[in-house]
């Protein structure tokens, strides 16, 4: 492909290293191969299996196998991003690799970095030695946000930047926009980088709550066999948050709290979790092709990242508004039936893992936006609704959930290197017009809908249920019990 059809978005002047060269990554290199200007011979591939090193190879960019590790990274990572000079980029695609310990080596190094989510070390999300409450994205992030606070400004690192978290974080500010335009208020649209002005707006378009609601409605050419976990994108790293805690944001309205639910300490109230899996945690959400569903309360670290960029304090510093926030996520059939075999074997994990390629899919798409509720609209979805189709013949080596990340992705190395003393940021805090704009070829159609539809909907009737009549935005009336 030439720039002539693909714009060209920067040069990076130094070695990129990508770590991680799983479904995401594969989708990735191609993008940024098509949109930035680069040394070719500076370009380094990191992954523990050679599954897909061919496809490396026949680029002419190095290959390493290795697994990072706390004894290993600097050793192998320092001499990779600093070899010839310039400002070198890490793409930090992987998983049991610790996001936060990279991020300070790269910016100790002067490279520019960017992942799509806190991971930890190998380990963290199985060992039984920490609490439920250690094992949550809320313990997660407070690292990162640790890290910023030891180490203000500096080399930018985009934390947490694929579809979701990321994406969607630039999803909101735009539909709270459209709503406020809906509802007739005159409004000054906040400066990208003006935090309290968009709470602000939030508390008066009179938000309740935001779902990240998505539905994957890709269908595999053939059926998925017993014993063999099935998903569109890294089974691995579903498996890792469908087994930590089902987690949200939690909002000021919220007048009820399941059993089971526990908080944090040294917490203003942001962070909710349950004592049991998010994979196994059901919520009532809404989506516009096929309308009223179930999706799984899975930990995001946009639940907790939105909520927190929207909430209003007082001149004391307490809390006065803050909207719940979480991810309700209808993942493929074939992932559902996965998990269900999953968790039905008492918990017991598949000794066989596949990604769906875009040629074993038949047909489908993903649609994910932000479901915008409680407002005098009642609830606001905007977001993507990208087929396999169209993935197939946007990019290489895509599906369509795999598309909305890796393009997110390169919408995150662009806004890096047009701000590249930007410090540590998460996707609320980037300029969400500039990201979109790179993105928006790669997302399909993009549209908002209205819809009348709340969690007092579409009950069966037959069943005495514990719910609130009067506000059917409450968590309450989310949460399936």
């Amino acid at each position: 492909m030439t720039s002539e059809t693909h714009p060209v978005h920067g040069n990076i002047t130094g070695p990129i290293v990508m770590i991680g060269f799983g479904s995401v990554g594969r989708g990735t290199l191609p993008l940024i191969e098509r949109h930035f200007t680069f040394d070719r011979s500076r370009v380094t591939v990191i992954d523990p299996v050679a599954d897909h090193r061919g496809l490396v190879d026949e680029r002419g960019f190095a290959f390493v196998q290795a697994a990072l590790t706390e004894k290993n990274y600097e050793e192998i990572l320092t001499p990779l991003l600093t070899a010839g000079g310039g400002r070198g980029f890490c793409v930090n695609l992987s998983v049991d690799a610790g996001s936060v310990d990279i991020l300070h080596l790269c910016r100790k190094l002067g490279a520019l970095y960017i992942d799509t989510v806190i991971e930890p070390w190998l380990g963290f999300y199985f060992d039984d030695a920490l609490s439920n409450g250690e094992r949550t994205n809320f313990a997660l992030r407070r690292t990162l946000l640790k890290e910023r606070k030891r180490h203000p400004g500096g080399t930018t690192a985009v934390s947490c930047c694929g579809a979701n978290p990321g994406m969607v974080s630039w999803l909101v500010k735009q539909a709270l926009l459209d709503i406020a335009r809906d509802s007739g208020m005159e409004i000054e649209e906040p400066k990208s980088d003006d935090r309290n002005a968009w709470a602000k707006l939030m508390k008066k378009v009179g938000v309740k709550g935001v779902h990240v609601a998505e539905r994957d409605t890709q269908r595999a050419c053939s059926p998925k066999p017993f014993g063999v976990f099935w998903n569109t994108w890294s089974v691995e790293g579903f498996i890792s948050e469908g087994m930590q805690p089902a987690e949200l944001g939690w909002g000021t309205h919220e007048t009820w709290k399941p059993k089971n639910a526990r908080g944090h300490k040294k917490d203003d109230g942001l962070g909710l979790y349950l004592e049991q899996p998010g994979g196994d945690t059901r919520v009532r959400t809404w989506c516009p092709t096929h309308g009223p569903q179930f999706g799984l309360l899975v930990t995001h670290n946009e639940a907790l990242s939105i909520s927190d960029y929207y909430t209003v304090r007082d001149k004391h510093g307490d809390v006065v508004y803050r909207p719940t926030c979480n991810y309700a996520y209808h993942p493929c059939n074939d992932a559902i039936i996965s998990l269900h075999e999953l968790f039905g074997a008492s918990g017991r994990i598949q000794p066989l893992h596949h990604v769906l390629s875009e040629g074993e899919i038949l047909d489908g798409g993903d649609e994910l936006g932000v479901l915008l509720y409680g407002h005098e609209r009642n609830a606001y979805w905007y977001g993507s609704q990208l087929t396999v189709e169209q993935a197939r013949s946007l990019a290489p080596h895509q599906n369509a959930t795999g598309l909305q990340v890796s393009s997110a992705v390169l919408a995150g190395m662009v806004w890096a290197l047009e701000n590249p003393e930007a410090g540590i940021v998460e996707a609320d805090e980037m300029d969400f017009r500039r990201c979109l704009d790179v993105q928006r070829p790669y997302l399909g159609k993009v549209a908002g809908y209205y819809t009348d539809w709340t969690p007092l909907q579409d009950r069966p009737g037959l069943f005495d249920d514990d719910i609130d009549r009067k506000d059917p935005w409450q968590f309450r009336n989310i949460l399936v019990r």
